[in-house]
Order: structure tokens, then sequence, then C-alpha cells
């Protein structure tokens, strides 16, 4: 999992409720933004992950 990901969509989430709670609508939006960015992140780092995990299974069953 990407770490960096995570991070980012928990300040995302941050600044989201801080949006909320002072009513500027900016800076709400750009939580959301920052949510859906490092969610992203977090996708193309697992997928990277499975894919990495699955030319290993590959190679060792052709060097059997």
């Amino acid at each position: 999992m990407s770490e960096k990901g995570t991070v980012e969509s928990a300040k995302g989430k941050v600044k989201e409720t801080v949006g909320k709670v002072t009513g500027d609508s900016q800076k709400k939006a750009e939580g959301l933004l920052d949510q859906v960015v490092g969610k992203t992140k977090e996708v193309a780092s697992n997928v990277k992950e499975t894919a990495e995990e699955l030319v290993e299974e590959v190679k060792d069953k052709l060097d059997k």
C-alpha cells in the first residue's frame, strides 16, 4: 500500500473538515481533491504490487 497515498488522503480529510467548519468552500474542495489523489495513489500502488507478484509467479512456473 502506498503510504504517501494514505497520508495524502488523511490530509485531504482534515482539509475538507476544516473547510466545512470554517465555511471555506475552496478549502473543502481542495480536501476532497487531495482525498481522490491519495486514493488513486493507493490503488495504483496496489495494482503495481499485484502485477509484480504475478510476474514472480509466472517466472517461478516457467523455471520448473
